[in-house]
């Protein structure tokens, strides 16, 4: 989990690499063939959106063929990348629907040979919902997501989200319990200014205490305990963890008046 020597991306040289990627794929003999490639993760958020401006490792769908494997490692070599700069190791991941290419959208198309394609909007939010890492931008790329879409006049419901995780995932059953009572809840509270700033340096946090951890206890980091070592170091720190946020935020909603002709806080269905 070391920070050291980690390469960032931004939506200008991620392009520019793209961009000597067809390059070099079109010298390797790539010319008469195009070739499509789908962004996910930081690097479709840096791609579609203003608040974020850097991710430190580009996720993608990539053909396997050994002529992209070559071009991915030729633009490494030219520009001190790691050679995986580009990879496809999120498949491997919890977040990774066999149907992430359908519900992609066309980006741009390099040197006549790359066609780039991105995950967005909704779909994006149930990746980052189903990865719900308190220790990345999972969550805060949600709010920023959500903020930014509102702001265009196309805000995104929770019908809207729903349906993109039915698409991906077939239903909420294997969601972290954490990010289905944060999606409702943010949606219900729309504060989601204030909540990005929170959620953010949360998340700062929890890395910082994840890399403390790793340092003292080397090799001892599982994803089974990464919870438990979180809550610890919340309470030795003086911010609280997004999951204690998570839970103060419900506890205020509760805590409002309602009529009692309104049905129960969306954050208690379909859990």
């Amino acid at each position: 989990m070391s920070s050291e020597n980690m390469e960032t991306f931004t939506k200008s040289n991620l392009d520019r690499y793209l961009n000597e990627l067809s390059k070099e794929y079109k010298k390797l003999g790539g010319r008469g063939i195009p070739v499509e490639i789908v962004l996910i993760g930081g690097a479709a958020v840096i791609e579609n959106y203003g608040f974020r401006d850097m991710t430190t490792d580009v996720d993608a769908i990539v053909p396997a063929a050994s002529i992209m494997k070559d071009a991915i490692r030729r633009v490494a070599d030219r520009f001190g990348l790691p050679e995986d700069w580009l990879n496809a190791d999120f498949i491997r991941t919890d977040s990774y629907s066999p149907r992430l290419n359908e519900v992609s959208v066309y980006y741009r198309t390099f040197s006549q040979v790359l066609i780039v394609r991105m995950v967005t909007e909704e779909y994006l939010i149930a990746m980052k919902l189903r990865a719900g890492r308190k220790y990345k931008n999972d969550l805060s790329d949600v709010v920023g997501i959500l903020a930014e879409q509102e702001e265009k006049g196309k805000p995104i419901s929770f019908e809207k989200i729903d349906r993109a995780v039915s698409d991906l995932y077939g239903g909420w059953a294997r969601f972290p319990e954490h990010s289905v009572a944060f999606i409702h809840s943010i949606l219900e509270a729309k504060n989601y200014a204030e909540v990005y700033k929170e959620i953010r340096e949360s998340e700062k946090d929890a890395h910082s205490v994840l890399l403390a951890f790793e340092d003292a206890h080397p090799g001892a980091l599982r994803k089974g305990n990464i919870d438990s070592i979180l809550e610890a170091g919340a309470r030795q720190g003086s911010r609280q963890s997004v999951l204690a946020q998570l839970r103060e935020l419900q506890e205020q909603q509760e805590a409002l008046p309602r009529d009692s002709s309104e049905r129960a806080p969306v954050w208690k269905e379909d859990r």
